[in-house]
Order: structure tokens, then sequence, then C-alpha cells
């Protein structure tokens, strides 16, 4: 035990350390302790017993997880990458939006959303894809913080992205018993939410600034940039195909790896030498060593959780707290989750919250993929949110912005990932759970909403909208995020909460533009 908080120390941070202290000496001496963690003691046999001779500690879970599935899919991405698959992300990006308005800031999300895939690390995909974007967004005029703030949200939005999620995706399959393929499938939505509205807030920000497009002979053809790395691509497919016939994780992986391996000699740019797949494996194990680290003393806490009979404690008292209402529990969930990831990483977060309060989350009868990806979400989004907000303190770097203000234009850009869980929990078959036209109908409603959001942060819908209308937006836009079936206070059908929402938003932005056009019309 002493041995994993030393390595957690060095490899993770001391936050993790002090969070897993607190509930060690809470389990030996809950005797000593008020309130709710008030208890009885556990002895010192029984907690070695339970925590490191049996598998519901540090042998649990996490770590299970972290020994098959998450090493071989973190290699499997420092080998992509190791191949060129960043420059090929990059310069599809470009290719595929570079022409529109703000193609630098959308070449960024998208890069980002590619890099996503095989990286879970935000801070590393700000370095990758921020040295080429963010310079390129403030040449075309975007302020240094808005482009350093674009590019560190798509980058945290790789732990989110489908088909390679974060580490923590592989314990919420484990935790829930449920097939890694089935996660992927649930995340799908919720990703395109987040990512849309970047791209939304990017789009309006250009309008505003009017900033012009890029000239499209600059711009690589996506046609030349498919030829040349067409087959890194596949091996995406590969895996994904592999998971949908039923393979395991770690068989596909297994066989990604091969295949991209052996497709990596149909290119000489993409040829990989000994020194190549060595230096690949070398990193991919430093990329698994804090991850496993915080999996094995993610485990001290769970262990330490069981023995001292607190998960159902704090899980009771929680909904106390609450009043038994779910919209405070969801509140204190994400609050407590992104405390807990200003030092610790999201697999840890997760698995603390997941340990502590989802049990109670299921309790108040929210759909169990929803609690988890709640409890997910919150924890990747502190990447983003002040006073510690990594990736955004790394795109301010490169930008060359100050570290908070980036931070909190961040947490503007960022909003989707604060409230599509929201949405997710209310609504889930935005999740693919329920019939699929309630999920094409909710999804394509969330999305008008999500676009309203953006245009009432930006404050811009072809001209500058005052702040009652920007008001009126907003609460039209959060309308459209709720599921059409729920009844609010048991008087009033979502259908009509969402007509209204939609009615009010299409009204008020068409008599924006009329009053837009007529002063126009005046001026000339």
């Amino acid at each position: 035990i002493l041995l994993v908080m030393e390595a957690t120390r060095r490899a993770v941070g001391i936050p993790m350390v002090m969070v897993t202290s607190f509930f060690i000496v809470h389990a030996l001496y809950a005797n000593h302790f008020f309130s709710f963690f008030y208890g009885p003691p556990t002895s010192f046999t029984k907690y070695i017993d339970i925590v490191f001779v049996r598998t519901e500690g540090i042998f649990g879970i996490p770590m299970l997880v972290a020994s098959t599935y998450i090493v071989l899919f973190i290699m499997f991405g420092a080998i992509l990458i190791r191949s060129g698959a960043g420059r090929l992300f990059i310069d599809l990006a470009i290719a595929l939006t570079g022409h529109r308005t703000g193609g630098p800031a959308k070449a960024a999300v998208v890069a980002s959303a590619f890099l996503g895939t095989v990286s879970g690390s935000a801070v590393a995909n700000v370095v990758t894809t921020g040295s080429f974007t963010i310079p390129l967004m403030k040449k075309l005029g975007y302020k240094a913080k808005f482009a350093g703030a674009v590019e560190a949200c798509a980058s945290s939005g790789g732990q989110i992205t489908p088909p390679i999620m974060g580490a923590a995706a592989f314990v919420i399959a484990e935790f829930m018993h449920v097939s890694y393929f089935y996660i992927i499938i649930a995340a799908i939505i919720p990703t395109v939410l987040y990512f849309a509205t970047i791209y939304f807030m990017v789009d309006i920000e250009a309008q505003k600034e009017g900033i012009e497009r890029l000239d499209k002979s600059v711009l690589p053809r996506v046609g030349e940039v498919l030829a040349q790395g067409w087959h890194q691509l596949f091996t995406l497919v590969v895996l994904v195909g592999l998971l949908a016939i039923g393979y395991t994780p770690m068989m596909s992986a297994f066989w990604a790896i091969l295949t991209l391996v052996g497709l990596s000699f149909i290119r000489q740019g993409t040829r990989m030498s000994s020194v190549d797949l060595f230096a690949a494996l070398e990193s991919g194990v430093r990329s698994a060593m804090p991850v496993t680290v915080a999996c094995g003393c993610a485990g001290i806490i769970i262990g330490s959780i069981f023995v001292s009979g607190l998960g159902l404690k704090f899980t009771n008292s929680v909904i106390e707290l609450s009043g038994g209402n779910l919209f405070p529990l969801l509140v204190l969930t994400g609050i407590a989750a992104i405390i807990l990831g200003m030092g610790m990483t999201t697999t840890a977060v997760y698995i603390t919250v997941a340990a502590l309060i989802v049990p109670s989350l299921i309790q108040m009868d929210v759909v169990p993929m929803a609690a988890h990806l709640f409890a997910f979400y919150f924890g990747v989004v502190s990447t983003i949110t002040p006073p510690v907000a990594l990736a955004s303190f790394a795109a301010a770097a490169i930008a060359g912005s100050k570290p908070m203000a980036t931070a909190v234009e961040s947490a503007r850009i960022g909003i989707a990932k604060y409230l599509v869980p929201f949405a997710f929990v209310y609504n889930p078959s935005l999740l693919f759970e329920g019939p699929g036209w309630l999920t094409v109908i909710s999804t394509a409603f969330a999305l008008v909403g999500m676009w309203g959001l953006s245009v009432m942060l930006e404050g811009w819908h072809k001209g500058r909208i005052s702040m009652p209308v920007r008001t009126i937006v907003g609460l039209s836009s959060l309308a459209l995020l709720f599921p059409p079936q729920l009844d609010f206070f048991d008087t009033v059908p979502g259908y009509a909460v969402v007509t209204i929402g939609l009615a009010c938003l299409v009204v008020v932005l068409t008599m924006q533009n009329r009053s837009r056009q007529t002063v126009n019309g005046r001026t000339g």
C-alpha cells in the first residue's frame, strides 16, 4: 500500500495521495469521526485482507482494466501517432474545413476530434495540434485567448470521443458489466453535441470579427490526403469492426496493432523501423504508467469505502442533502467531480464518484448508463475549468495569452460539456436508450438548442444582439435540451415546453434579422 501511495505521489500528484489517505484513516479509525463519517473502526488485519489480499482493493476492477484493456489501447495510440497519424489528422481536418469561414479554428476542432480517437490526454492533444492551429488562428484574426480556448476545448474532447476514449471508459464498461462497444455507441451523440457547439462558437466568432476564408489553392486536397494515409484510418475501421462483431477489447486492440504495423509498410513516409516501433512502445508504457498507478490507488479508495461501509452512508446522505430532488443531486455530483478533477486523473475521479454518488443517482431512477457517463463527463471537464485548467494553460502558453483568461474563455466555449450531461440524464434517448424516433427528434432539438446557446454566449446573429434578446434566446435554447416526453411539475407537457422554446427562438431571431435589415436599409 505504501509503495502504491509513493508511486501515486510521483506519477499523479499529492492531491490524490491526500484523498486516498483520508479514506484509509477513516476506515481504520471511523469511531473518531463525526456525522455520517462516524462508524465502527476496522482492524488493521481485516483492512489489509480486504485492500491487499482480496480483489476488492488494489487488485480490483480498476487494476484489472488497466492491466488488460488500457495498456493495449494506449500502445495502439502511441504506435498510430508514431506512424504519422497526427500529421494525417491535421491535414485531413484542414482539407475538410480550411476553406470555410474561420477555417483554421474549425480545423482545430476537427483535428482534435480525430486525434482524440487515439489519445486520451487533453494536454498532449493541445501540444500536438495546437502548435500548428493556434498560430494560424491568430494570424487569421482570432484573439489569442479565443484561439487558445478553442484548442483547449477541442483537445479536452478527446477523452469522450469514440472509438478510443479515455481509460475511464473501460472502467465504466467493467463496472456496468456491459460491452465496451455499448459505451462507444452511447457516447456518440454527446460527442457530436460537444464538438458541434465548439464549431458553432467558432463560426459565429468569425462572423463577428469579420474573419476571411483561406484560399483553397493553399490548402491540401482531401483526396490527396486520404491517398497518402488511408491505411492509418483503416486500422480504426478494423478496431471498431472487431468490437462491433463481438471481439473483446483486448483482442480487437491486438489485431488493430498488427494491422497498423503491417499496413505502415505500404507508404515510405509511414514505414516504421525497429527504432520507431520500440520508441512507440516506450512512449506507450510511459503514458500507461500514471494511469496504471492511479488505478491501483483508486483500488485502495474502493477497498476502504467497501470495508468501512461509507459508500451506502454517503449515498443516503447525499440524497437527503439534495432533498430527494434529482437536479440538486446532479449539481452536487458535478461540483464534487470538478473539484476532485483538479488534483486527480479522470479515471480516479470517475472511480471515486462512481463508488460514492453514482449509486444514489441510480437509486433516484437515473438510467445507469446516464449516471456513469455523467460522473465521467464531469471528471473530464476539469481540464478546462478554472482555477486548475491544465489544457487551457497549455494552450495559453502556445497562444501567448493570459492563462486564467484563457481558462475562463474555455469554460464559455466548452459550455456543452457542462450542459450535455444534464441533458442525457433527463433525456436518455441521447444515449440511444429508448425508441429510435425519439433519439432522432431529441438529437435534432438538442443541436438547435446548443446553436441557440452559442448565439446567446457570443451575442451575435447577423449583427450584435441586445441583452434582453440574448436572455430569451438562452432560455428558449435550454428548453430544447429537455426530453419531449417529460412532464414538468406534473402539469406542463414536455412537448409544450419544447414547442414554445423552439417558437420563441425562431420568432426572436427572425425579428432580430428584420430589425437589422431595416436599420441597414435606412443606413443605405
